[in-house]
């Protein structure tokens, strides 16, 4: 045999024979796990790969379809991961010290909590040059909701607020019914009402709607909602308390006990000898039911309502339309302002992949609108685009003028605080006292010594000066009957 040939042959055989080796030596890189720890043969394509923690199985859908058109657009692998709730950020923690291949490198998380994330090396300020500002479509609640310190520490991505819920059936047939007896006791002088006449702009006008018309045989309530949950009742003093300024990171911008606040607590407490709601009895989902069987003309609502509404419409559960609008005032002096909760896309600060990270969240920032809405019930806290769902729309206009809940660590028990203060009030106990015994709880809490506030004169104040309660107690046990 030629000499040749036969070397020929041995050196394609010796590099035959290093090529196997080279891939038996490498064949780690090429085994992935699963989640069972299962080995499984598969081609590791060696992309940047980003995963994503959250907690709400509603966003599991709309993640994974956000995930396979990011990866599209930029090559990079999103793996978003469903944990627990419980010990959300201690257990992101552990990952990012101890565990790092599970550690997220972007999670969402509402932002009363960025304070503590950001003080624990688990959220980073935002780079790149997408902004989250009111350029970008961000409204000023939203910037502040996620400002800690004067940094921008994570991206707006959806908001929970409240607004006022009624149902526009109802208002049809009053506006209805009152124009038929004005005509009929050829009334000149009473101008002709519609049912958008009778969307009240403050409580006073509900007070005022229940004294002046009758009301369709199935309602019960005038107005009623959820007097044991602070959601539902922060708006009473939202515009005049202060907990850490606009940002709610500020320890020295604490302002809870002043005369409008006090004002605002008395007519809250003024309201229970009027719509006598038993805060033992009652819940959201009780207040809510109520509402869908046809019982309540006016309500305070989150944006969980549209769903449910819809749903029960569809399934002719629902015979009505219904509305929503701003909250509304306590009367013409006293202005009402919401509370709201926003969660965020958070950039974990132990990531190795921090420009990907900035990219996702920019990504899943801009893309956010009504997809995100349809997909998963979250309204984007992005405003810059339109809904044609006006009760959307609503939501939206009520979350820039609401209040984002405070980022402190240390006044992390201040809406458990101001249940106990609404509810003692509610119940009858002295506005004046609970209020200033609260602010000194708060300010004891962030000086670390005892605080004293100086007493208030009790301000006088009335819902509705020129009517007379017992008149209206009335009207309310008829409309109850």
């Amino acid at each position: 045999m030629n000499s040749k040939r036969i070397g020929r042959r041995f050196a394609a055989a010796v590099v035959i024979l290093l090529v196997i080796a080279a891939l038996l030596l490498g064949a780690d890189r090429f085994i992935l796990k699963n989640d069972s720890g299962d080995d499984k043969a598969a081609v590791n394509l060696q992309k940047e790969t980003l995963i994503v923690w959250y907690t709400d199985d509603a966003l599991t859908d709309y993640l994974n379809n956000r995930a396979l058109a990011f990866y599209d657009e930029t090559d990079i692998r999103v793996e978003p991961k469903l944990v627990s709730g419980l010990e959300y950020l201690e257990n992101i923690n552990k990952a990012s010290i101890y565990d790092s291949e599970t550690a997220p490198d972007v999670y969402i998380i509402t932002n009363d909590f960025i304070e503590k994330a950001y003080l624990a090396g688990l959220a980073s300020e935002l780079s790149g040059d997408y902004a989250i500002s009111e350029e970008n479509g961000f409204n000023s609640v939203a910037v502040n909701s996620v400002t800690y310190d004067g940094k921008i520490t994570g991206c707006p991505f959806y908001f929970e607020t409240s607004a006022l819920l009624y149902n526009e059936t109802y208002l049809e047939q009053i506006a209805a019914q009152a124009n038929e007896l004005r005509e009929l006791s050829e009334d000149t002088e009473t101008a002709e009402i519609s049912a958008q006449d009778l969307i009240p702009g403050s409580i006073a006008d509900i007070i005022n709607i229940a004294d002046s018309y009758s009301v369709p045989e199935n309602v019960e309530y005038f107005f009623r909602w959820d007097v044991s949950d602070i959601f539902y009742n922060y708006f009473f003093i939202g515009n005049y308390i202060t907990v850490g300024g606009e940002a709610g990171d500020n320890k020295n911008d604490i302002d809870i006990y002043n005369v409008e606040s006090v004002s605002s607590l008395k007519v809250y407490q003024e309201l229970n000898q009027f719509f006598s709601i038993d805060m033992k009895e009652t819940n959201y989902d009780t207040i809510m039911q109520e509402f869908l069987d046809g019982k309540t003309i006016y309500t305070i609502a989150t944006s969980d309502c549209i769903a449910k509404l819809d749903e029960a419409a569809e399934n002719g559960e629902f015979p009505y339309e219904y509305g929503l609008a701003k909250l509304p005032n306590i009367n013409q002096e006293l202005v009402t302002k919401g509370m709201s909760v926003t969660d965020a896309l958070v950039i974990n600060g132990y990531s190795e992949h921090k420009d990907a990270a900035n990219r996702l969240v920019e990504f899943l920032s801009k893309t956010s609108g009504e997809d995100l809405y349809a997909m998963t019930g979250k309204i984007s806290a992005v405003s810059r685009q339109e809904y044609q769902d006006s009760h959307i729309a609503t939501f939206v206009e009520n979350y820039a003028m609401s209040v984002p809940v405070p980022k402190m660590v240390e006044t992390s028990n201040l809406w458990v605080e101001l249940e106990i203060c609404f509810a003692k009030v509610w119940n009858g106990e002295d506005a004046n006292t609970q209020l200033r015994s609260l602010s000194e709880r708060i300010k004891t809490q962030l000086a670390g010594e005892n605080v004293s506030e100086a007493p208030l004169d009790d301000p006088e104040v009335k819902l509705i000066p020129t009517v007379e309660y017992e008149d209206m107690g009335e009207t309310q046990a008829q409309t109850s009957e």
